[in-house]
């Protein structure tokens, strides 16, 4: 058991879907070396398929009677998608080398070769027919949950959740890449480095957590959708957002691993009828989003309606306020001096991804 839960709240009211959370996590830790497909951080276009592809049916978590689900291993090209390259060639330059008429479009820029899947592969397609045609984006990270269905799966112990902040890690010196892990997370945020034989998952940025300073995904968001801070700080955003107002929602709690990620769900604009007049009803489906985030979706959504309401009308919203995030920094509620009298003395080691090489015999080496 931790002794704290660091934990983060996701706004999807604010996301745009522009993947710069996305972006921050892959040049900062999975750019390389086995990790070409590895997203930590995903924003996914719902309703869809996700990624890796179907995952809210690949299995895992717990059942009602708190026993371990086997799910399964996604393929790595059906469901992540294969890597493939552009066609350059055929972009830049003219068919059999003749210049093409200077009312001609240049040839697109595309696969060499029809892909079948990959990330984003049905970005802002969404659902429903027009006008009431709809879609909500949803970033996903490892969830760092209280009741890790990973940690629980691995039999090699190799998966531990730190005590000063409830962080779940994959300890690289034990791992043997059995891919336990993998088929018991529900969500499928645990990644197969092929390179080095083992398991790979998002780490929160804890080096960054250490120094006060949030995770790169949240940092980085220009929607300023994320709130970061520990579950028990009664003065941070995210303690009020999860417990203070129950406006934030885990996503699919009735996989029994206790996720420490919550959402506050979408509003939407209302459905047109036949003639084109707004309905009162929400373009979002309240069964789509409950089928998500659970049954406690309406209540919030009318708690947010209200109090966006009371916004318009000028009176004051502590909520709102929270949510809209004037200030940047008041977002993360971190505490570097926390870590250096927290940590413990003998934390387990966990091999730095970003200072590995590949040995000639293709295991991993660390620098000193």
């Amino acid at each position: 058991m931790s002794k704290r839960q660091l934990a983060m709240v996701m706004d999807l009211n604010k996301c745009i879907g522009c993947q710069t959370c996305t972006m921050a996590c892959k040049t900062q830790w999975t750019n390389r070396n086995g990790r070409d497909y590895m997203y930590w951080n995903n924003v996914e276009t719902q309703p869809g398929r996700g990624y890796p592809r179907d995952w809210r049916r690949a299995g895992g978590g717990f059942d009602d009677a708190g026993a371990l689900t086997r799910g399964r291993v996604p393929d790595l090209a059906r469901d992540y998608g294969a890597p493939f390259d552009l066609d350059y060639e055929r972009a830049l330059n003219a068919d059999a080398g003749h210049a093409p008429p200077a009312f001609a479009a240049p040839p697109p820029l595309a696969p060499t070769a029809p892909p079948a899947y990959g990330p984003n592969w049905d970005e802002d397609q969404g659902a429903g027919d027009y006008p009431n045609a709809y879609y909500f984006y949803l970033p996903r990270i490892c969830n760092h949950c209280s009741n890790p269905a990973c940690l629980a799966a691995c039999p090699r112990k190799a998966i531990y959740k730190r005590e000063e902040d409830g962080i779940v890690l994959v300890d690289q010196s034990r791992c043997r890449g059995y891919q336990h892990c993998i088929e018991a997370c529900p969500y499928k945020k645990v990644y197969f480095n092929p390179q080095f034989n083992r398991s790979e998952k998002c780490i929160f940025c804890y080096p960054r957590v250490e120094q006060g300073r949030a995770p790169a995904c949240a940092h980085q968001c220009v929607g300023r959708i994320r709130f970061v801070g520990f579950l028990d700080d009664e003065d941070g955003p995210v303690f009020k957002l999860v417990t203070k107002w129950q406006a934030a929602l885990p996503l699919h709690a009735e996989f029994g691993t206790r996720p420490n990620v919550y959402y506050v769900p979408p509003l939407s604009p209302p459905r047109l009828d036949a003639e084109g007049r707004p309905t009162g009803e929400r373009r979002i489906p309240d069964a789509v989003l409950v089928e998500r985030f659970g049954p406690r979706v309406p209540e919030v959504l009318a708690l947010l309606e209200a109090e966006r309401e009371r916004k318009r009308r000028g009176e004051r919203s502590e909520l709102m306020d929270t949510l809209i995030a004037y200030r940047h920094a008041e977002m993360f509620k971190l505490d570097a001096a926390y870590y250096g009298a927290a940590k413990p003395k003998a934390a387990r080691r966990v091999i730095p991804i970003v200072a590995e090489r590949a040995r000639p015999d293709g295991a991993p080496e660390t620098e000193a």
